[in-house]
């Protein structure tokens, strides 16, 4: 029965690193819940402090993959209207697949910015600050999975190996 957990954990492991990249796999939940999953071990492996800790990592790292292009927007000098331009192009990109909610973003701050009458050249760096703000938001989800990810694979060399 721990080898069933723990290829289904390696499962939910492996989706949740693809959820990384493609918009609509919650990544981190489902690394999340790969961890959770070998708690139904005989034997629990982590802690409850260790899992409470991790829910809270996974919980912060979602809030953040929605405020982090939104935030380099407005770093890179977005005003409001690029920032709701960068947020309504990242919905909008959801149905467009993986290119979508890279493109999404992009272009909803360059036209919030367009329409708050800057010039192209200002609204082009607020639109590179979403982008910037985008792909930090996968890499930090990417390493938090690895991370997990790492906890799982040490558990299961452990108990199938060893």
């Amino acid at each position: 029965m721990v080898t069933l957990w723990i290829v289904v954990g390696i499962i939910l492991l492996l989706a949740g690193i693809v959820g990384c990249i493609l918009p609509f796999l919650p990544g981190p939940p489902l690394c999340y819940l790969a961890l959770l999953v070998q708690q139904f071990n005989t034997e629990s492996p982590f802690t409850a402090s260790f899992m409470w800790i991790w829910a809270g990592i996974t919980l912060l790292v979602v809030l953040l993959e929605y405020f982090i292009p939104i935030y380099g927007t407005r770093r890179f000098g977005g005003t409001k209207y690029g920032m709701w331009g960068s947020t309504i192009g990242l919905l909008a990109g959801l149905w467009f697949g993986p290119l979508g909610i890279v493109i999404g973003p992009f272009m909803g701050a360059f036209v919030g910015e367009m329409l708050a009458t800057q010039d192209s050249s200002t609204a082009l760096r607020s639109a590179w600050g979403s982008f910037v703000g985008f792909l930090f938001g996968t890499l930090l989800k990417l390493i938090v999975c690895f991370v997990m990810g790492w906890y799982l694979i040490k558990y299961a060399y452990v108990t199938i190996i060893a």
